[in-house]
């Protein structure tokens, strides 16, 4: 059996995606920014995905700007409101402790500036506290930005709350909603979000393509020169293809998504009960407000890395973290903002179901980690030292 379990890292493309972005590929490959009929047939296809897409959001579409994926999408975010921030004399940016490396790289990009960046940590649930997030704002704070979900735990942040005291505050409220578009409801007006961020791969559309929503008003700084692309914002020719696809995807995503909510909900709690069965192990983030398809363990005495190698030999496809990261040997940062030390966030587990997913899979993965898990343990001696009770067990 082979079950592809880290859908959080990337999604395969939609059939209709596919579909929907081979004509522009082959047939329709004109510059959209060409005045003959092939190239102006380019631009009626990106200006036709720009307005489905908003539609999908609840936005303008000219408040939608076309990108590379999120971390470009996140970027750009932030550096525009630290530059709208700097021509105010404002300079003092709050966060959490558990964004995306996109976003807390660019902050630290920003504090060698001499902005401020205050990093609010989160609960032990991975849940940041609306209270917290507003004792940390202040007279010269330029933007809030805070993840919609968390890429590892899949913990869902109070976003319409922050955006609602940030609008009041009159702060610029960003969020990287990478993980959440496509997978649960998001309406930028409702949810009072000024920018956000998304990256198709991430909902069953193709690789290098994302957008970012911008609010009507906003002075973005472009991150590339060159051309009058985007209305100016983002210069280089359009993936007139990949936006096609991203667009049709989303959409399906969109149309599709109590469905598969309520087909995943079961098969993620069954999967969390079945792995909580595993002795000395912990789910990582809050119990219930997370995505329907996430699933994140740590397991006491073992490195996650030999965990996936072990796994993958069973036909299972899983991550220890973010794709990002998951070539790093220092634990996910995020598992140590939550309070897991260094040598149980090491033995972390990523588990991101897909809308094909089933209860017979479910158990094979369960049953399969069980194995993978006791094989480990007795090989390891940091086990022994727990069982014998040379060292304690901390789960």
């Amino acid at each position: 059996m082979r079950i592809y379990a880290d859908n959080a890292a990337t999604t395969g493309m939609s059939v209709a995606a596919m579909e929907a972005m081979m004509p522009y590929l082959c047939q329709y490959y004109g510059n959209p920014s060409s005045l003959y009929a092939a190239g102006q047939k380019a631009r009626e296809a990106v200006e036709t995905a720009r307005e489905n897409i908003a539609r999908c959001i609840g936005s303008a579409p000219r408040e939608i700007i076309f990108t590379s994926g999120g971390s470009e999408s996140d970027n750009q975010a932030i550096l525009s409101a630290a530059d709208v921030g700097k021509a105010a004399g404002k300079r003092h940016i709050v966060s959490d402790n558990i964004e995306h490396h996109a976003v807390l790289h660019t902050l630290e990009k920003l504090k060698k500036e001499g902005f401020e960046v205050t990093l609010v940590p989160v609960r032990e649930n991975g849940i940041v506290s609306v209270k917290d997030i507003e004792a940390a704002l202040r007279d010269d704070t330029c933007l809030v930005t805070v993840m919609y979900a968390n890429n590892e735990i899949g913990t869902i942040q109070p976003v319409r709350e922050i955006g609602d005291i940030c609008r009041m505050r009159g702060i610029i409220f960003h969020t990287d909603a990478v993980q959440a578009v496509g997978h649960i409801p998001v309406n930028v007006n409702v949810d009072n979000i000024d920018m956000m961020s998304a990256s198709a791969h991430k909902f069953h559309g193709p690789k290098g393509v994302g957008f970012l929503y911008a609010k009507k008003g906003l002075r973005l700084s472009n991150l590339i020169e060159g051309g009058a692309q985007e209305f100016g914002r983002r210069a280089g020719t359009e993936n007139v293809a990949g936006i096609v696809a991203m667009s049709v995807a989303l959409e399906e995503a969109v149309r599709r998504m109590c469905e598969n909510t309520e087909k995943l909900l079961p098969l993620r709690d069954r999967l969390i009960e079945g792995l909580s069965k595993i002795s000395h192990s912990a789910l990582n983030g809050d119990r219930n407000i997370r995505l329907p398809a996430n699933v994140n363990f740590c397991f006491e005495g073992i490195e996650g890395e030999s965990l996936l190698l072990l796994l993958d030999d069973k036909g299972i496809c899983a991550s220890s973290g973010s794709a990002c990261t998951s070539g790093s040997l220092d634990p996910s940062h995020v598992l140590l903002a939550i309070g897991r030390v260094h040598d149980v966030a090491h033995g972390s587990l990523r588990l991101t179901l897909g809308e094909d997913a089933d209860a017979e899979q479910v158990d094979y993965i369960v049953k399969s980690v069980k194995e993978v898990v006791e094989r480990l343990r007795c090989f390891s001696p940091v086990w022994r030292d727990l069982v014998s009770g040379k060292a304690k067990f901390i789960l």
